[in-house]
């Protein structure tokens, strides 16, 4: 059987992750990437929502090279993700009310999916809201989240 592997290049800064593709005719079902990845993405919804953040992160790989883009800058390894979700939400109040909405999961591959959504708080005094990119990673333990790039919407 033949294979085609592809590499799928992110770029931040200086450093650049290549995860590579296979694609072949044994891939797993497309639905059930997008159904795992839903799932990760659900309990990162619901751990967010009973204010645990460390279960929330569970959804992130949990290495140096896992990227986080947002509007503060880069940050680059699990740890400092962590430490920058504590510090912009150090509460409930902080944290609100989390709803994803408008799901995309494009399979890269075999071990690999692209993902489109917005993102949506509800908190007492203002309704922030914006979209998100991830890319995932399969592992053999589970779908992981190896780059996020998160923006807000702007404001009027």
């Amino acid at each position: 059987m033949k294979r085609l592997v592809l590499f799928v290049v992110l770029c931040g800064g200086p450093t650049c992750l290549a995860l590579p593709v296979c694609l072949n005719s044994q891939q797993p079902a497309a639905a059930d990437a997008s159904a795992a990845i839903r799932a990760v993405l659900s309990d990162q919804q619901a751990a967010w929502n009973r204010r645990d953040v460390t279960a929330f992160m569970k959804g992130y790989w949990n290495s140096p090279d896992l990227t986080f883009a947002g509007t503060s800058g880069i940050t680059r390894g699990w740890e400092p993700v962590m430490a920058r979700y504590r510090k912009n939400y150090p509460d409930s109040a902080a944290m609100g009310h989390l709803n994803f909405s408008d799901i995309e999961v494009r399979p890269l591959g075999n071990g690999a999916a692209f993902v489109l959504g917005h993102w949506h708080l509800k908190r007492a005094n203002d309704q922030p809201g914006g979209v998100f990119t991830l890319v995932f990673q399969r592992f053999p333990e589970g779908w992981f989240i190896v780059h996020d790039h998160t923006s807000a919407d702007a404001k009027p």
